[in-house]
């Protein structure tokens, strides 16, 4: 998660949950506990509802919360490398993050438009189809034809900024993320092209 926020702000807004003692998380998290987190940790970024607003900060509204829960604890090991999220999460327990997971889950996701329909036809064509040829398969085979995701595995991505998307997506291509499973990521993002890329960002978008 790209996030264009101060640290020293985002720091100072996680103290209070720094000075107490982490206790054993639970099997689920309580999204009432997390609402207060939310609002003083991550609505600047990603907007109370999780809907952000900003297209480098992903939409996290409606995201599966186990998911969620895997890139915070992932932001805090290192197994996902951001500076400002790990600034982020530092003074979050485990059960901070499962509550957090739980609130944003339970938010409704805003639906989208691709700003370029050219773009996002061919992105169509990708998503649903893959890219013949280069072993691109299709996105709908794991993310779903309307991009719900299948929960714990794959992300939702319908309606996901296409700046954010990219920006993910090339990532992978360039190892800078690797924490993917079985590097399904970083494989398929390898296989394609920049154009593709973007088309599949663009189209994703506008995905519902």
């Amino acid at each position: 998660m790209k996030l264009v926020v101060s640290l020293v702000a985002a720091l100072a807004s996680t103290s209070a949950f720094a000075a107490t003692p982490a206790a054993a998380p639970a099997s689920k998290g309580d999204p009432k506990a997390g609402e207060s987190i939310v609002n003083q940790v991550c609505a600047a970024c990603h907007s109370a509802d999780g809907n952000s607003v900003i297209p480098a900060n992903p939409k996290i509204a409606g995201l599966n919360a186990e998911y969620i829960n895997k890139q915070l604890t992932e932001f805090k090991s290192g197994a996902r490398q951001n500076a400002i999220m790990a600034g982020m999460v530092a003074g979050l327990s485990p059960q901070d993050m499962l509550n957090v997971s739980a609130y944003f889950a339970a938010q409704q996701p805003k639906p989208d438009t691709s700003k370029d329909q050219q773009q996002a036809l061919l992105g169509q064509k990708i998503y649903r189809g893959g890219v013949q040829g280069t072993g691109v398969p299709a996105c709908a085979s794991c993310h779903g034809p309307q991009g719900n995701g299948v929960p714990v595995q794959f992300p939702r991505l319908a309606g996901q900024h296409a700046d954010y998307t990219y920006v993910q997506l090339n990532a992978f291509r360039l190892g800078e993320r690797s924490n993917d499973a079985a590097k399904m990521m970083r494989t398929i993002a390898a296989k394609m092209s920049d154009a593709d890329m973007k088309a599949v960002a663009s189209y994703i978008q506008g995905l519902r």
